[in-house]
């Protein structure tokens, strides 16, 4: 009887591809192997030290213990919209333009659940951070995706990307409600410049649909590349929000801090329906957060200092293991093309092929959307030393 009970939503969500290679990972390391595990992109640093002990002062009063606001608290909306103000000359309402989340993802997906209607449609690049397009699903939403077209520099091409969501708005009734972006780009690590920001605005006022975007690597940026805001144009709050989070800036990955600005009816919407899920996150870690965006910020560049040495160390070690791949200039990841003679494979069983034979652990890029099965995703979370031993186990492999 309950056999025949069925879970819509659930059905909708595709198999989790990254499961076979962790679980793979898991056994070798079961096994007594040394795998090396450049695939999920989880910061390996320690949070910064001031950050830290914000936490540990606050979280000795007994006040803060209590339950917290599901907007987040006022001073830490207040440094939100401070930071963009100095980082992008944006001016934000604390009040209606902003809203604290639990992270990036959560806010998104909880974003999603708000303002999607039962067969609304999303466009969303391909390949994708998967809940870009999974948050759709499970709020009984369709998505289209448009293949991510990149240049020889590994710049998003504005125009084929552009042009493709015109062709969706002309074939599809009815018209798509949403576009997403994600620039610098998990995984691709695609950069786009201001100029591509206001071409998207203007897109969105012509053919009446909401922009997502989602900055999460704003800040790790290498070779004097500038992360732009969505926000920076002018109007853009009339059709967009933006999502950060603290994570990836300040190692405060576990934490779970992030936020959504910009257009006030969507982050009303988040608001009411974060009003009725949680009670926020714990006051201790919103204090801390407050700190770090008011804070000293040489922690931050020091990070994205350490994540340009690993790419570094990737590119050349990786180059002279035999595996040619291209230099990003933002992000904690490198987007490699695999190599020609095992490319038939696919992602997936390249990178179990990879793990099994060098010991190295990568994400396929299968699973971030059927245009990613060329590639796979190497986070840049072990230090150089490390990446320079994966390189030499991949020459190896190479050489077999």
């Amino acid at each position: 009887m309950f056999d025949e009970i069925q879970f819509e939503k659930i059905a909708r969500l595709p198999k989790y591809v990254f499961a076979a290679v962790n679980d793979l990972k898991m056994g070798e390391r079961h096994a007594g192997k040394d795998i090396i595990d450049l695939s999920m992109g989880n910061p390996d640093g320690d949070t910064p030290q001031h950050i830290v002990d914000k936490l540990i002062d606050s979280i000795k009063k007994s006040k803060t213990h209590r339950y917290s606001s599901s907007q987040g608290i006022t001073k830490l909306r207040v440094a939100i919209c401070d930071w963009y103000k100095r980082k992008y000359n944006v001016d934000l309402d604390p009040n209606t333009e902003a809203v604290v989340t639990m992270g990036s993802k959560e806010g998104f997906a909880n974003l999603v659940q708000a303002i999607t209607n039962r067969g609304d449609s999303a466009i969303v690049p391909d390949p994708c951070y998967p809940i870009h397009s999974q948050a759709f699903l499970l709020a009984g939403g369709n998505v289209h995706g448009i293949k991510l077209e990149l240049n020889e520099d590994y710049t998003l091409n504005e125009d084929v990307f552009l042009a493709n969501i015109e062709q969706v708005f002309r074939e599809s009734t009815p018209a798509p409600k949403f576009v997403v972006v994600n620039f610098p780009n998990n995984p691709t690590t695609a950069t786009v410049g201001l100029g591509f920001y206001k071409k998207l605005v203007d897109l969105a006022k012509k053919e009446r649909f909401y922009i997502i975007s989602d900055i999460a690597y704003a800040e790790i940026a290498f070779d004097g590349y500038k992360t732009p805001s969505i926000l920076e144009i002018e109007g853009a709050k009339d059709v967009a929000v933006e999502t950060y989070t603290l994570s990836k800036t300040y190692n405060m990955a576990g934490w779970r801090v992030g936020f959504v600005v910009g257009n006030p009816k969507l982050v009303s919407a988040l608001k009411k329906i974060k009003s009725w899920l949680d009670y926020g996150m714990f006051t201790p870690i919103q204090v801390a957060a407050t700190i770090a965006l008011n804070g000293d910020q040489t922690c931050v560049r020091e990070i994205s200092d350490t994540y340009e040495k690993r790419r570094d160390a990737l590119i050349e070690s990786f180059g002279n293991a035999g595996w040619e791949i291209y230099k990003p200039r933002a992000s904690m990841f490198v987007w490699a093309k695999i190599p020609e003679k095992f490319r038939d494979l696919g992602s997936l069983e390249f990178s179990k092929k990879l793990l099994l034979e060098a010991n190295v652990a990568v994400s396929p890029g299968i699973g971030f959307g059927v245009y990613g099965d060329d590639s796979v995703r190497i986070a840049l979370i072990e230090n150089e030393k490390r990446i320079r031993q994966a390189a030499k186990n991949i020459k190896t492999f190479l050489k077999k």
